[in-house]
């Protein structure tokens, strides 16, 4: 490995939503970068907004030290604050301004040779875009629960949210059998179906619905009555909130200015429960998992993924690789370039071998 001696000081920051392994990241980022290489390292707080703002501070070991287990961020993040679209009152009027010179400004204020981007599409697309329009030195590593980035074999956070989606199956198991239910648990993955597909296989689900196969109601009224006729008196269906009937759209919950989610999904699980109980007669609960998905400690396998792509991340930039993500190809951290890493999301494959697997053991997709 080629180290770029100019590389003195580097900057980090979490862009997009929570996720459970970001801390693992910075820490990670923060030891390789003073121990292996003895550069120095800045922290910016709540996203690109610090970056706009200039809010930063330096990070130490000190500062990072007991945060591994730890969910959230220390920085604090935000899915807002786009420096080539930044909102602003001008006037009485909401604009949009163009603001990556105060960015390129700030990064150069601090001495900083390098910016490190924890983030998801949206985040690593801006990344990209710095790298290419600014000429900033950056590298980005990979961050979403929703494990559908293309570049990589899997996102920390995704199997922390998993095991969180897994339990709350487990739970509702019990509830359902007990009161004869229907219970429906919809859980997030935006366009992609990642989250309830492998839940809804590791907590024994009876129909899974994924944006990527577009149900038929009356099919998944099908199973449920198949199952109470062979004497099954409850159902365990999971919906992930991108879902979709055939022919039809997903469900909105709002849509939001100013952010790299503009849509936000939502209330997919209530409009399948009506449609379940009017069609089968059997009470029929929802359970929303919402950003408990997000929070809490990340299991095992985020924490070392995510130190692994911290370390992975500082060694990019001393080798001058600037413009790359860190990913993962089992069993190895590699590179990938930006330009490639964004834009094109990881979706189920509908005709792969865990579908195919899932369904060979009865569970239903409504299609």
């Amino acid at each position: 490995m080629t180290i770029k001696k100019t590389v003195r000081r580097i900057g980090v920051l979490t862009g997009g939503g929570d996720c459970p392994g970001l801390n693992a990241v910075i820490r990670a980022v923060v030891k390789t970068a003073i121990r292996e290489y003895r550069l120095s390292v800045v922290g910016f707080e709540n996203g690109f907004g610090g970056l706009i703002q200039n809010r930063a501070r330096e990070l130490t070991e000190a500062d990072v030290a007991g945060i591994l287990p730890r969910g959230g961020t220390i920085l604090g993040t935000t899915n807002r604050d786009n420096p080539f679209s930044y909102p602003m009152i001008i006037n009485g009027q909401k604009v949009f301004r163009d603001v990556s010179d105060r960015v390129v400004e700030n990064i150069n204020i601090h001495g900083i040779d390098a910016l490190i981007i924890i983030g998801g599409d949206g985040s690593l697309t801006i990344g990209k875009e710095l790298f290419e329009k600014k000429g900033l030195q950056v590298v980005g590593v990979p961050k979403t629960i929703d494990n559908d980035l293309s570049a990589t074999d899997q996102t920390f956070g995704f199997d922390t949210a998993l095991n969180t989606a897994t339990e709350a199956i487990d739970k509702l198991h019990t509830t359902a059998e007990s009161h004869h239910r229907v219970m429906i648990l919809e859980v997030m993955g935006r366009y992609a179906g990642w989250i309830a597909l492998e839940s809804g296989i590791a907590g024994g689900a009876d129909v899974i619905l994924i944006p990527e196969i577009p149900y038929r109601i009356e099919k998944v009224i099908e199973k449920i009555i198949e199952r109470r006729n062979l004497g099954k008196k409850f159902s365990l269906v999971v919906v992930a909130e991108g879902a979709k009937p055939l022919g039809g759209e997903m469900v909105i919950q709002r849509r939001v200015e100013d952010s790299f989610e503009p849509i936000r999904l939502g209330g997919i699980g209530n409009a399948v429960a009506s449609q379940i109980e009017e069609g089968t007669g059997m009470e029929t609960r929802v359970t929303v998992l919402g950003h408990l998905q997000r929070g809490g400690i990340p299991t095992a396998f985020d924490r070392i993924l995510a130190t692994r792509y911290g370390t992975g991340a500082v060694n990019l930039v001393m080798a001058g690789k600037f413009g790359e993500m860190v990913c993962l190809r089992t069993p190895h951290i590699m590179s990938v370039p930006l330009a490639e890493a964004v834009g094109e999301l990881r979706l189920v494959p509908v005709d792969g071998d865990i579908v195919r697997t899932a369904k060979q053991v009865g569970i239903s997709f409504g299609d």
